[in-house]
């Protein structure tokens, strides 16, 4: 079973930065799809960003925001949240699959524990 373990997160005032990091049990990270979802109070779990075979995916809220990268070496995926609005507020999971198939839906065979992420106006 693969373990992930996401940081990082913390409040920052809107037009702020911060970078999310997903650290795997294992060496997986360069195998696997991996994404990022985020969910406030109230709110369905919605798809952030993900990368696959060296693709990447964004929510369109996020375009030109937010980059996702990767370190093999370290098994760390990460999210480099800039500009943050308040909307940006929710708690934030990264996930992987073996697959890259519907990478913007949440199947996603392994999740971390969350990180929040609160933004400030």
């Amino acid at each position: 079973q693969v373990q992930l373990v996401e940081s990082g997160g913390g409040l920052v005032q809107a037009g702020g930065s911060l970078r999310l990091s997903c650290t795997a049990s294992e060496s997986t990270i360069s195998t696997y799809a991996m994404g990022w979802f985020r969910q406030a109070p109230g709110k369905e779990r919605e798809f952030v960003s993900a990368i696959s075979n060296g693709n990447e995916y964004y929510a369109d809220s996020v375009k030109g925001r937010f980059t996702i990268s990767r370190d093999n070496a370290k098994n760390t995926v990460y999210l480099q949240m800039n500009s943050l609005k308040p909307e940006d507020t929710a708690v934030y999971y990264c996930a992987s699959k073996a697959s890259d198939y519907g990478l913007r839906f949440p199947w996603y065979d392994y999740w971390g524990q969350g990180t929040q992420v609160t933004v400030s106006s």
